[in-house]
């Protein structure tokens, strides 16, 4: 959980938002906000905003269970399920804002005549890379999760393949 903490915040997110985040993801049984809370040792309001953020992520959801009043949580399970959440969420942003920011100076580029060629032909190219990558993401999330796992395990082969 440490560890995991530790990633969160080479991430973008807090160390608390992965340690809850870990602490979920281990954990074989959806847990209460306030176990969550005594087993880390935080305080409840971060507690609180932590399992909104993951939520938001869509890597967290609430479970109730039968007899319990309090609200429970837990992780998304299967490991490629919550790498692509987690993929689908710093491409929406990160990439996509990026993205748009470069179509919008694109008005710019073309237009300014004191922009030198080197400095639009490296706007260019940025522009080209994220339209490619956002295709390539889009087809990749349409193909069925079993796909994309294969995919992925045929990389060091297609790497072989094309030199």
């Amino acid at each position: 959980m440490l560890h995991w903490g530790e990633m969160g915040s080479k991430w973008g997110i807090s160390r608390t938002v992965g340690q809850i985040h870990a602490l979920l993801y281990f954990s074989p049984k959806p847990l209460p906000a306030d176990e969550i809370t005594e087993t880390l040792g935080i305080a409840r309001s971060h507690v609180s905003n932590s399992l909104k953020e993951l939520q938001s992520w869509g890597v967290v959801k609430n479970v109730h269970i039968l007899g319990e009043r309090r609200e429970h949580f837990e992780s998304v399970k299967d490991v490629w399920k919550l790498f692509e959440a987690l993929l689908d969420e710093r491409k929406k942003r990160e990439v996509d804002p990026t993205l748009a920011a470069l179509r919008s100076v694109g008005v710019e580029m073309t237009s300014d005549p004191e922009i030198s060629k080197e400095t639009r032909k490296r706007w260019e190219n940025m522009l080209e890379f994220f339209e490619t990558m956002e295709k390539f993401h889009t087809q990749v999330r349409k193909m069925p999760l079993e796909s994309r796992i294969k995919l992925v395990k045929l990389g060091s082969k297609l790497s072989a393949l094309l030199g």
